[in-house]
């Protein structure tokens, strides 16, 4: 039994390393792949897929892509810029909030790259150093994704959480992640508020200035507020909100919602399909957006990678956990009970791999179900799913680096002395114990 466990371990181990260094759709399709030898090859039984996931992740995502087609997204940067630009002095503690409430509106982090040269220049022309609010603001937008009723982590949580006879709903998930990333965001602020030489007194900086191309770079205007916004536009906006407050109406009040036919209640999960499709489709006509410039928008095509990622990677890892329940109980149940911090770590480390919070909670929930943990404190534990800050390879941070003119934001000689790596271990740290505290007394 244990050398098998081991042989599929290593197999379902490869196949999401070789799926991360394909990238994009690799991931699900590997998976695929995975799930097909465990069932073939080990003759385990194959787990049902994650059909409900996968369709609000395609519900929501769609609905996102319309807005962002509609020039939705444009007009909540531009709201953002104009909170930043009037309170220049205060933009590493505005910035990040900012970031963190436009993914939590959005549902994807994808918005942050239209705001990071707005960030860099508030800083620059306030003459502060621009490392400060760019590293906490780009490890913030991703922090927003556990706090966001529209983000793919979050549904997928809610999917699973129903699927394992252990339903949450919508509430209860905001209710912890939502505190516990604002807090861990101020943290994070507070901590970068300060950090590094004032431009006036870095040495390195100072000499970069005798560049005349250098400082030519450094005056130039960035700004989104020249951007004429449609009133159409501005409606869309209301409308996703809309859509976004109708879910959250009916999670509050279950008896708005209809009777199934077995005289239950209709599932949130179902809920949320078909109000975020509706209300996509008012936007839809209301901004007259055209159907294939949906399916080209950069929204559409990540939330797409997400899909079949998700699809083939929580398949693979349902199949194998499912086959080796018993040889995990035995093993590793009474070590994690014992210390659940410790999945925390696992789920961290996997995250820093697997860049996706939806994806690295399809391989790490249905493992820690099986190994008795409650849905509580898997609740608890949902930000410690963001760690992809760590290498400081994905595309959000990428873009803080390029964009901040100075130069102060960058990947260091180390590789891992990076400017995001203690900003985000103090985001995802503090906010990981306030969600797990929290978890522990409202669920």
């Amino acid at each position: 039994m244990a050398a098998m466990f081991w042989i599929q371990f290593i197999l379902v181990l490869g196949a999401v390393l070789i799926g991360i260094r394909k990238g994009g759709v690799a991931l699900g399709l590997i998976g695929g792949l995975g799930v097909s030898v465990l069932v073939l090859g080990f003759r385990s039984a194959p787990s049902e897929p994650p059909i409900a996931v996968m369709l609000i992740i395609l519900a929501v995502v769609t609905a996102s892509a319309t807005l962002q087609v509609a020039g939705g997204l444009d007009y909540l940067v531009q709201l953002t810029e104009k909170l930043l630009r009037a309170h220049p002095k205060y933009v590493t503690i505005l910035a990040p909030l900012s970031t963190f409430f436009l993914t939590v509106c959005c549902g994807t982090g994808h918005a942050v790259y239209a705001l990071l040269p707005v960030i860099s220049d508030v800083a620059i022309k306030t003459k502060i150093r621009p490392e400060r609010p760019m590293a906490i603001s780009s490890v913030a937008s991703q922090m927003g994704i556990t706090a966001s009723p529209v983000a793919a982590a979050v549904t997928f949580f809610l999917g699973f959480a129903s699927k394992a006879g252990h339903p949450v709903t919508l509430i209860d998930i905001i209710s912890v992640t939502m505190p516990a990333g604002i807090i861990g965001v101020l943290a994070a602020a507070a901590w970068s508020f300060n950090r590094g030489l004032d431009l006036d007194k870095d040495t390195e900086f100072q000499a970069r200035l005798q560049d005349p191309e250098f400082r030519k770079g450094l005056d130039a205007d960035v700004t989104t507020l020249d951007k004429k916004i449609s009133t159409v536009a501005k409606f869309s906006v209301a409308l996703f909100f809309a859509g976004v407050g109708t879910i959250i109406l009916m999670a509050s009040f279950p008896w708005l919602l209809p009777l199934a036919a077995d005289k239950k209640p209709v599932p949130m999960t179902t809920v949320v399909q078909f109000v975020m499709l509706a209300y996509g489709a008012f936007i839809l006509f209301a901004a007259k957006v055209k159907a294939k410039d949906i399916a080209h928008s950069s929204v559409f095509i990540a939330g797409m990678i997400a899909v079949v990622s998700i699809f083939g990677i929580a398949w693979m890892s349902d199949t194998f956990i499912s086959a080796n329940k018993k040889y995990l109980v035995d093993n590793i149940g009474i070590m994690v009970k014992m210390a659940p911090w410790t999945f925390a770590i696992a789920t961290f480390c996997i995250s820093a791999f697997v860049k996706s919070q939806a994806a690295t909670l399809a391989i790490t929930l249905p493992l820690g179900l099986a190994l008795g943990l409650p849905i509580p404190l898997l609740l608890g534990l949902m930000p410690a799913s963001y760690a992809y800050f760590f290498f400081a390879f994905y595309p959000s941070d990428l873009a803080a680096i390029n964009m901040d003119r100075t130069g102060t934001t960058r990947i260091g000689k180390y590789l891992l002395n990076h400017s995001f790596m203690i900003p985000g271990l103090i985001g995802v740290g503090v906010s990981t114990v306030v969600a797990y505290t929290i978890s522990q007394f409202i669920l």
